[in-house]
């Protein structure tokens, strides 16, 4: 009992912080005739995907010269342009440098997420189509666990499912089970896809400080969807050769994961309700936590001072140091892709007849 009244007591605290905190965002940019369904940013580069009816195109705009390029190549065959994704499924984004990474799902015929991607050096510009994401509407197949860059990084995750006995379940003289029959987290190296050594299935990804951090697949629901599980370490590994630089051991199950530098954050689902809780992605020690609302949208980003979430259109920090949360600043709209780098905290909207990118500027003081 104590226990819980103390989390309660936590949680009002932090819903209790003064709207006076927050911050005005400003407007990075506009987008006309097209809605932003993914953004990402890295260094001074900020990518979205645009739907439009015309053509989708994943937009690369550089803060610091002003220059923007569209990808993929359109005088190339692609997937991208004329690709009408399943609306209920997110198109995700991730971006290293100048090179970024998109998946495309599709909901029918058959499950199925496009991996697709390019960059805007000349040779880079056209579609490379890296894999194709999928199963059958029993779950049989490969399911993606997630994308994620940063810096020179490009990482994806997926979990392969096959039936334990098919012979006997076709036969119908053995149950139909499920089970993880392979997978791993995979790097883009060049434009070609390579498996990190020694890993396994994985449900999300991250990148941070030129290391890879992955949340191992746990169970899998009856439809065959992988699921994270509070019994499996989330390693964080160098993507070369595969090394363990620290094995972080979550205290719920991990729903969402964030990583820079120094810092590896995850988004725990525990009895008493969901936790923030942050970790040394060099050793694996825990370094803090604190519940959060129930609410919380499972989305998260981080730097080494400061976590990011957000609880409906509430943007919320909380200092990796102090723990202290507060209230950042008040979305118009449903943020899209939120993103922390460095001092920039970013996003997309959609509002009617216009998208746009927003962005605040914050230190990391709680």
């Amino acid at each position: 009992m104590r226990l819980l009244l103390a989390a309660v007591a936590a949680l009002a605290a932090i819903l209790a912080q003064p709207a006076a905190a927050s911050q005005k965002p400003q407007t990075l940019w506009l987008v006309a005739h097209a809605k932003i369904a993914a953004f990402a940013q890295d260094g001074q580069t900020i990518a979205w995907f645009a739907g439009a009816s015309r053509c989708n195109i994943v937009h690369l705009q550089s803060l610091q010269f002003g220059v923007g390029y569209d990808l993929p190549k359109q005088t190339a065959r692609n997937v991208t342009c004329k690709f009408a994704w399943s609306h209920d499924q997110p198109v995700q984004l991730a971006l290293a440098g100048v090179r970024a990474l998109w998946s495309l799902p599709q909901s029918s015929p058959l499950p199925l997420d496009y991996l697709l991607g390019a960059g805007v050096s000349p040779n880079d510009r056209a579609e490379r189509r890296l894999l194709e994401v999928a199963h059958n509407t029993r779950g049989v197949g490969q399911w993606l666990g997630g994308i994620a860059g940063s810096g020179t990084t490009l990482a994806y995750a997926v979990t392969s499912v096959d039936w334990d006995d098919e012979a006997g379940c076709l036969a119908g003289t053995a149950p139909c089970t499920l089970t993880k029959s392979g997978g791993g987290v995979y790097i883009v190296k060049g434009r070609q896809p390579v498996r990190i050594p020694g890993t396994g299935p994985a449900v999300a990804v991250a990148t941070g400080g030129g290391n890879v951090a992955y949340v191992p697949t746990g169970r899998l629901q009856k439809n065959g969807r992988p699921q994270p599980s509070a019994d499996l370490p989330i390693a964080v590994v160098d993507p070369g050769s595969g090394q363990q630089i620290a094995s972080v051991v979550p205290q719920g199950v991990p729903i969402a994961l964030a990583m820079s530098a120094h810092v590896l954050t995850t988004l725990e689902r525990t009895p008493l309700g969901l936790r923030l809780a942050w970790y040394d992605a060099t050793t694996g020690h825990a370094r803090g936590s604190i519940p959060v609302p129930k609410t919380t949208t499972p989305w998260l980003t981080a730097s080494d001072q400061l976590i990011v979430f957000r609880v409906g259109l509430s943007i919320r920090g909380v200092s990796v140091t102090t723990h202290r949360s507060r209230l950042i600043t008040t979305a118009a709209a449903t943020p899209v892709g939120l993103s922390l780098e460095g001092g920039r905290l970013a996003w997309a909207e959609n509002l009617k007849g216009i998208s746009r990118v927003r962005a605040v500027y914050v230190t990391g003081r709680g």
